[in-house]
């Protein structure tokens, strides 16, 4: 039933996958972490300038751009962790049939990591995204309202 060349091209395809999809979560990882220091600088005072050079436009062609950013990463990263947990797993079903306990051991443990990671880097996009719009949001109305509050 499991024996045809279509299935062992898509077993080859997605066996080669673990590696990107380990990669790209990992600069994800980076990704996320620079976007945690950029929201500090922001609400350290980076949000107070961008009040003050009184460029609406500018102020909300910027807010949208990072908001869009958190929002892919709270996306993307529960996505390369369902990956990262999914792809190894097959194999390591596989080798507990064999009885290598060793191989099942391995690949279960990339299967827990990436999905703790993919979570993690979603969590962190989604709490920056709302941060961040709240945030920009308060400007714009600011601006808009020309109160100079934010």
């Amino acid at each position: 039933m499991f024996e045809g060349v279509l299935v062992q091209w898509i077993h080859a395809g997605v066996s080669w996958l673990l590696e990107p999809v380990l990669a790209a979560l990992a600069a994800l990882v980076a990704l996320a972490v620079w976007e945690v220091g950029q929201t500090l600088g922001e609400g350290l005072g980076g949000i107070r300038r961008l009040r003050l050079s009184g460029d609406g436009q500018a102020a909300g062609r910027l807010g949208r751009r990072r908001i869009e950013r958190a929002d892919l990463i709270a996306r993307v990263g529960p996505m390369l962790g369902l990956m990262g947990t999914l792809i190894p797993l097959g194999p390591g079903l596989a080798a507990m049939g064999r009885g290598e306990l060793q191989t099942l051991a391995q690949a279960v443990t990339v299967a827990f990591d990436t999905t703790v990671m993919g979570l993690l880097v979603g969590i962190i996009g989604f709490v920056l995204g709302r941060v961040r719009r709240r945030w920009y949001d308060s400007l714009l109305d600011a601006m808009e309202a020309g109160d100079g509050r934010a």
